[in-house]
């Protein structure tokens, strides 16, 4: 949602299918990804819950909410948090004439900066579902290892 409602309920979501369903009950057993706004929501979801995700799938990231939220706030420290738990995949991916280029090089040289270990995978192509597709049969296979 705009306001961060979505992601700040997120844990909620998480416990309700881990209490009806059987699952694993740890990170390692836990991947989230999303796709442009949904890449936005799975960038901040899993940088707000810290250990809860060791998968980690940014398909052409909104990575700039367009609203504002606490939720959004003091990423870094959120991402500090989520890297010290040592997450074994942070992936993302976008293509070279995406729209949202510009701002994905501004993440992942944050990340760089910080030294965050993660998968980069720059491809040719825009904002549309033909690249997406590509990236989740990149993404699959590198989960639960």
């Amino acid at each position: 949602s705009k306001d961060g409602s979505f992601e700040a309920s997120f844990g909620d979501i998480v416990r309700y299918v881990e209490s009806h369903y059987r699952t694993k009950r740890k990170a390692s057993a836990r991947a989230i990804a999303g796709l442009s706004m949904g890449g936005g929501h799975s960038l901040y979801i899993s940088a707000s819950n810290p250990g809860m995700f060791d998968y980690v799938g940014l398909f052409s990231p909104a990575v700039k909410p367009r609203e504002e939220s606490p939720l959004y706030t003091d990423i870094e420290g959120k991402l500090a948090a989520q890297f010290a738990a040592e997450p074994k995949l942070y992936y993302i991916a976008i293509g070279k004439d995406d729209y949202l280029m510009e701002e994905n090089i501004a993440y992942r040289q944050m990340l760089e900066a910080e030294g965050y270990p993660h998968h980069y995978n720059l491809t040719e192509g825009a904002h549309k579902w033909n690249v997406w597709r590509d990236y989740l049969v990149d993404f699959l296979p590198r989960l639960f290892r």
